[in-house]
């Protein structure tokens, strides 16, 4: 099973994070739940795979976070506990 990389992001993901970051007016505290847990570098699924937080959804596949997500949106993949 391969672990969340928080390092070396490709260039378009990490600017598409950013997107998400401000259009979904995420707070710097409840990124900061989200990065404590990254770091980490908790085993994923190989697939689609996503984490919920009081008032954030952390979505990715395989070992890179994909895209972040309000709690009212719906997250696909295996559910990380």
């Amino acid at each position: 099973m391969p672990k969340i990389r928080r390092q070396n992001l490709p260039r378009a993901l990490y600017a598409h994070l950013l997107d998400r970051v401000q259009q979904r007016a995420i707070s710097a505290e409840q990124l900061r739940l989200a990065l404590r847990w990254i770091d980490t570098r908790p085993e994923v699924s190989n697939g689609r795979w996503f984490k919920r937080f009081p008032q954030l959804v952390v979505g990715g596949e395989g070992e890179w976070v994909k895209t972040f997500l309000l709690p009212s949106q719906t997250a696909t993949g295996d559910e990380i506990v």
